[in-house]
């Protein structure tokens, strides 16, 4: 299968080829529902989407695999190291080395274009995950998920192609990325205070009487407070709110791109359904689109997806 995915995408080389089935392999094992959406994509978009998901993965594993604040200098220096070597490969033209995602998104980026800045915003917000344990306000998240989500999106464009001017379809494509994001952030409160995180607004909380304090007992006791799930509903509806704004930007894809976001799109807003239809007890239960559902979503697209591959290669 990955064989004639790498045919499909025009890749010959053998060692890049062993760079793409590498980057395959990571999103297989770590983004099980992402990947899941991926083969609803053609062929030959699939090996450059693993690409951009494998060195993202690589940055967030340099993070999570910190422990203790004396670890923080050591991951600052990773991230920054991965940060010159991409810059050198993409921008300087030199040679990759032995780095198999390196090597697969330096030839994705080139391919598809996909600027450099891209890159190194996203890299900046990785950064700001070493120090910045807190947001104060809306505008300071927004400038953490611009660089941690919303170029994701950006970054996606060029590969999932347009029927539309590319520029007038990228704030629907960042708008996703932001969405998917908000929804990770109001489902893993519990697990980010674990890692000493809060990524939702403080002032927004504090509207309801939450902070850090507040947050702690509920993750000790494993059940929700009152003043929690007021301001957890409120956090709900805005990335509810957040899911309308990209949604029409579906139909601004290519049609063989669209089952694959539309499937996405589907099973990260369910995820939303199902933190209220556990009445928001986050701290006690882990809210998941089961494999029954997310098969079943895939099997709705699958047939859109056939019919659209049919219907671009008769062209």
């Amino acid at each position: 299968m990955i064989g004639s995915e790498l045919d499909a995408a025009g890749v010959r080389d053998p060692s890049l080829r062993d760079a793409y089935r590498r980057c395959r392999a990571i999103n297989a094992s770590a983004g099980k529902t992402f990947f899941l959406a991926t083969r609803l994509l053609a062929p030959r978009q699939r090996p450059a989407v693993h690409a951009l998901y494998g060195f993202a993965r690589r940055a967030d594993d340099i993070l999570d695999d910190f422990d203790a604040p004396g670890d923080v200098e050591v991951r600052a220096q990773q991230l920054q190291q991965l940060s010159t070597r991409l810059f050198n490969s993409l921008v300087e033209g030199q040679p990759c080395g032995d780095d198999p995602t390196l090597t697969a998104v330096v030839h994705t980026a080139r391919k598809y274009d996909i600027g450099w800045d891209l890159f190194d915003d996203f890299l900046a917000s990785m950064r700001m995950d070493l120090t910045v344990s807190d947001y104060p306000d809306r505008i300071a998240l927004e400038r953490y998920m611009y660089g941690s989500a919303e170029v994701i999106g950006l970054q996606m464009l060029p590969i999932l192609g347009t029927v539309a001017p590319r520029e007038d379809v990228a704030p629907y494509a960042a708008a996703l990325g932001k969405a998917f994001q908000l929804t990770n952030f109001i489902r893993d409160v519990d697990e980010d205070l674990r890692r000493g995180r809060v990524y939702l607004p403080a002032d927004e909380l504090a509207v309801h009487g939450v902070d850090r304090d507040v947050l702690g007992w509920c993750q000790t006791n494993r059940r929700i407070d009152s003043r929690v799930r007021r301001a957890l509903v409120e956090q709900h509806e805005i990335a509810r709110g957040v899911y309308k704004q990209a949604r029409p930007g579906i139909e601004m894809l290519l049609p063989a791109s669209r089952p694959c976001v539309a499937a996405a799109l589907t099973l990260y807003s369910e995820i939303l359904q199902r933190i209220e239809e556990i009445d928001f007890e986050i701290f006690s239960e882990r809210a998941s689109v089961g494999k029954p559902r997310r098969l079943a979503v895939a099997a709705k697209y699958i047939a859109r997806a056939w019919g659209a591959r049919v219907s671009d290669r008769s062209r």
